[in-house]
């Protein structure tokens, strides 16, 4: 019987050389000279530093396309709120690992909602579907992939 697990995973050292790009392209963009604005690294979260509101923003989209040369997924990143101490700002991106329980939830919903010939099942931080034939679980992922959730998922320990 065919199965597969969906799980949400985050590869982190891809997450690491982005920031450290992100870094260098700071240090060349004309619109950052002369601004004291960084990017911290701390495994698994990443903390923007800047002088102001807007320049965070910048950042935020500086780390995300960064991410996307990096074939990192965009939807794995939690931005935080931004936090002033005296002029400087500073703002928390963290990465989601693992399917939280309701997300997980959701999944079995949407997958039960289309009436197709799988079993879904939660199995703590993944969801694990089974079916009789191989085309039924690639119609589950092209129906994830559709889906608009609000979180990265991957494919894996596919079996025939």
């Amino acid at each position: 019987m065919p199965s597969m697990d969906i799980v949400s995973e985050t590869d982190l050292e891809e997450v690491r050389n982005a920031v450290d790009n992100a870094n260098r392209e700071i240090s060349t963009r004309f619109d950052f000279r002369g601004v004291e604005a960084s990017f911290e690294w701390k495994k698994p979260n990443v903390t923007l530093k800047a002088e102001g509101d807007f320049q965070l923003k910048q950042m935020c989209d500086m780390l995300r396309s960064q991410l996307t040369k990096r074939n990192v997924d965009a939807k794995a990143m939690s931005i935080g709120d931004a936090s002033a101490t005296g002029k400087n700002w500073s703002l928390q991106v963290t990465f989601k690992e693992g399917i939280e329980q309701d997300m997980a939830k959701k999944v079995v919903k949407l997958i039960k909602g289309e009436k197709l010939k799988v079993q879904a099942a939660i199995q703590g931080e993944q969801v694990r579907v089974t079916g009789k034939k191989r085309d039924d679980l690639q119609a589950v992922m092209r129906l994830l992939k559709a889906a608009e959730l609000e979180q990265s998922f991957q494919y894996t320990n596919f079996k025939d």
